[in-house]
């Protein structure tokens, strides 16, 4: 049984090579494209699970596709980029990825990437309401958009998980390691850095003044608090 269909596109040969190795030796079912143009025609006939996006490419960059395919998918994408720097990774998140890998990555830690994107188990409607309203602020969940009372703004799967995560234990500190592990899984639990790109991007769509948020405040050391108990809209 496939563990998975993922796209995978990267303009160096030798990567991909070595990249459908790996992922066909763990069970995916692998095409691959060496230009973000290639990757959307293959993308409509593979219709892939997964993408995993290299970020510089000639013609149209990992960027570019990646806001292509969120035109009209919510398929996992990870961006691998060779760059490390924090602004990177928000363009990457602000594109619409889920994740992002920074080469050179080892093999564990791609696979772990890849299947915490693949785990999406959304919470019962029983315990969390599909619609949410903090006094201007209306989270959708079942259309994956949050309204700020200015602006609407489209929710990445992890960037709504998050907001979920922390919407139903509002008012409560919520510690690193417990974002990540709901969110990502238990491979998850250090990457405090990396929480922290995802809240700086999930600030720019809840917040009016994301340097001066209202809603999801920093708990030094500890973690995170959505600061207003919301009721069902």
């Amino acid at each position: 049984m496939s563990a998975g269909r993922v796209l995978l596109v990267d303009d160096e040969p030798q990567i991909r090579r070595i990249m459908r190795t790996t992922l066909t030796g763990a069970g995916y079912e692998v095409d691959d494209a060496k230009t973000g143009e290639e990757a959307l025609d293959k993308f409509r006939t593979f219709k892939p699970d997964l993408v995993l996006l290299d970020i510089n490419m000639p013609g149209m960059g990992g960027v570019a596709a990646c806001r292509a395919l969120r035109q009209d998918s919510s398929v996992a994408i990870i961006m691998l980029t060779v760059k490390n720097a924090e602004k990177d990774k928000v363009e990457a998140l602000d594109a619409g990825a889920d994740d992002f890998v920074v080469k050179p990555f080892s093999t564990p830690e791609l696979l772990a990437r890849i299947r915490a994107a693949l785990r999406r188990v959304p919470a019962s409607p029983q315990s969390s309401p599909e619609r949410l309203r903090a006094g201007k602020l209306e989270i959708d969940f079942s259309a994956r958009t949050v309204t700020n009372g200015v602006t609407r703004s489209h929710l990445t799967p992890k960037e709504l998980e998050i907001l979920r995560c922390l919407t139903q234990q509002a008012t409560r500190a919520v510690s690193h390691r417990e974002i990540l592990q709901t969110v990502w899984g238990p491979d998850y639990g250090d990457q405090v850095d990396y929480l922290r790109v995802f809240i700086k991007t999930l600030r720019k769509k809840v917040e009016l003044n994301p340097d001066a948020p209202e809603f999801i405040v920093t708990e030094p050391w500890i973690g995170y608090r959505f600061t207003v108990r919301p009721e069902p809209a």
